[in-house]
């Protein structure tokens, strides 16, 4: 896939009748497919029937499945928030921006998946970066390191919002209610912790645990991997 063709040369008008459909048209149809059926759903097929396109009209517009996913990667990263410049507290601002990054991911769950196939950047992600990068520049860091810090800031992001979904997902398939299972989980941990072979896990069972609401753990885990990134700075 070739990003200036992709990204740099608008859609040209054709000779003869204007076009039917458009490219901003078809992805916004891939991501509402996406959105409401996962994106195992999305095939050219699918896309085509639901703006009203024969299948093979569709490649005119977009020529393959794979420039249609770097298109709608691009669409739901336009939905970042960004301010028109940082506050100046790098760390408050990096944790919001990681804030807009979950509530970007589970508004679209088909993302985190997504994000992985990922080949290159359009508009939308590049203004999130940019911004990103803004916030990282009064850190001690060289500036390979804050697109590293960058990179490693989604890839949490989009772990832990996996982790969210597929708990989810578990407890409304109605495998066991939430409540039990983190119970039975619980018991099974105290039980081998307590036969001494795990002196370690014992010590941490020790601990009063923390509130395990899904915000307050991603918050949680959120400061300590800011923490981490920025370790003596």
């Amino acid at each position: 896939m070739d990003p200036e063709r992709l990204w740099s040369r608008a859609e040209r008008p054709r000779r003869g009748r204007p076009p039917a459909h458009s490219r901003a048209e078809i992805t916004d149809a891939a991501v509402a497919l996406a959105d409401a059926e996962g994106l195992g759903a999305v095939t050219m097929r699918a896309v085509a029937g639901r703006v009203g396109a024969g299948t093979m009209s569709l490649y005119s517009y977009v020529p393959n499945k794979e420039t249609l996913l770097e298109l709608m990667i691009d669409q739901v990263s336009g939905d970042h928030r960004l301010p028109a410049e940082p506050s100046g507290d790098w760390r408050a601002d990096l944790r919001q921006f990681a804030q807009e990054q979950r509530v970007i991911m589970r508004r679209h769950p088909w993302l985190p998946g997504a994000l992985s196939a990922r080949q290159t950047f359009g508009p939308n992600a590049l203004a999130a970066l940019e911004y990103a990068l803004a916030v990282l520049a009064p850190v001690d860091l060289e500036a390979a390191a804050r697109l590293e810090t960058f990179s490693l800031l989604t890839g949490f992001v989009s772990s832990h919002v996996s982790y969210e979904l597929a708990q989810e997902r578990a407890v409304e398939a109605g495998a066991r209610a939430s409540g039990e299972l983190l119970e039975a989980q619980d018991r099974y941990l105290r039980s081998v912790a307590a036969e001494g072979r795990y002196p370690h896990l014992a010590r941490a069972l020790a601990v009063p645990s923390h509130d395990s609401a899904p915000q307050a753990v991603f918050d949680r885990l959120l400061d300590r991997m800011i923490d981490g990134l920025t370790a003596g700075v």
